[in-house]
């Protein structure tokens, strides 16, 4: 609440960047938890992977009843002011942040290629 008493409508954090950082942080996350950890729709969840596929941040693989989720390292912020950022070093600062909390769903994990992986078991294939 604020000082006004009404909750904020809005947040630091898109629901692209969200889902973005829980597929690179949770190599066995479906798009059903995303969506109920999140708290939007399946469908949400979806056209955002679609859209995060497309954009190049992730590649899709299906691996029998799942799809495998990977974070393509070397990718930056699309704002103007932020194309110099990458988007490691965002995943980075939540890594870092969390690992701190004492909750082991959150301690980073490591990869030597800086990508992260997730799985989504009984999800469609998303079209490519």
């Amino acid at each position: 609440m604020n000082d006004t008493g009404r909750h904020p409508t809005w947040t630091f954090l898109t629901n692209h960047a969200r889902v973005l950082r829980l597929i690179a942080d949770e190599p066995n996350v479906r798009i059903r938890d995303i969506a109920a950890t999140i708290g939007i729709t399946e469908r949400a969840v979806g056209s955002i992977v679609n859209d995060l596929r497309d954009a190049g941040y992730i590649e899709v693989r299906r691996e029998g009843r799942r799809n495998r989720y990977t974070i393509v390292p070397g990718r930056h912020l699309r704002h103007p002011s932020q194309r110099t950022i990458p988007i490691q070093a965002l995943l980075a600062l939540f890594n870092q942040h969390d690992s701190g909390d004492g909750d082991p769903a959150h301690a980073p994990r490591a990869a030597s290629d800086g990508a992260g992986t997730a799985t989504d078991q009984d999800e469609p294939a998303t079209q490519q």
